[in-house]
């Protein structure tokens, strides 16, 4: 049999959205479950907010029920935090037998060095953003409001949600994606060819030539409306996007 790896992102998990949640758990039980699959990486916004490992709800247990059937099963579960479940810790992740990684990783994909992260950090030119970014990222931040009671969190994180909405309104797409220079920093700083993020919610492969050299950067799709999923094997890279109904 094939030896597979799956990546996936931009799930944005919610109890206001039982169909992503179930399309998921079906993506699961289709692909991942007991076939032959090296790991599956989820490169952040897996839930549309997380104010703490001990804000537990039927959907976040439900969830790591699921994904401990996939490690108990033998295939390794990898996350790497998202904007949006930044602040996500050991406690969760070891009641779903995930392994946390750090923002920014190069692993080794059947030969091909390849760097995975959420990529959040290429939009530089969302100045509002990059700011929040870097308090939200700092030492001191999360430890503060992981802190706080559970009631003040929830209200901090309602908040600097319509605060986002409003921030992105009226903005170009352009903003809200990644830059190039950004981009071929990310490539440089890890010497690497190959780049897997999420973020964006714009799907696709790019290609760029540096120093007669092909880069490729493929960016994974959000969940809002199909299942999205890159499926890599020692020979080939697929970026499938699926009806709920057909996964």
């Amino acid at each position: 049999m094939t030896r597979q790896t799956y990546f996936i992102a931009d799930l944005h998990l919610s109890e206001n959205r039982p169909d992503i949640s179930a399309a998921f758990y079906q993506f699961l039980n289709t692909h991942i479950i007991n076939k032959d699959v090296d790991a599956l990486y989820i490169l952040g916004d897996f839930f549309e907010v997380w104010v703490g490992d001990d804000y537990v709800t039927a959907l976040s247990t439900e969830v790591a029920k699921h994904l401990k059937v996939v490690s108990d099963n033998g295939t390794p579960v990898y996350f790497v935090h998202g904007n949006r479940d930044f602040i996500m810790r050991d406690k969760y992740a070891k009641q779903a037998g995930m392994t946390l990684l750090p923002e920014q990783l190069v692993i080794d994909l059947y030969g091909t060095p390849t760097v995975i992260l959420h990529g959040d950090e290429m939009c530089t030119q969302d100045i509002e953003y990059q700011k929040f970014r870097k308090k939200g990222r700092s030492w001191w931040w999360p430890r503060l409001m992981l802190a706080m009671p559970l009631w003040y969190r929830r209200k901090v994180a309602q908040n600097a949600r319509e605060k986002s909405k409003q921030n992105q309104t009226g903005k170009a797409l352009e903003i809200l994606d990644v830059t190039e220079q950004a981009v071929l920093a990310t490539f440089a700083k890890h010497q690497v060819k190959h780049m897997i993020h999420g973020h964006t919610h714009r799907p696709n492969v790019h290609h760029y030539e540096v120093d007669k050299q092909t880069l490729t950067r493929t960016v994974l799709g959000d969940w809002y409306t199909q299942g999205s999923y890159l499926v890599v094997t020692a020979q080939t890279q697929e970026l499938v996007s699926e009806p709920f109904a057909q996964i």
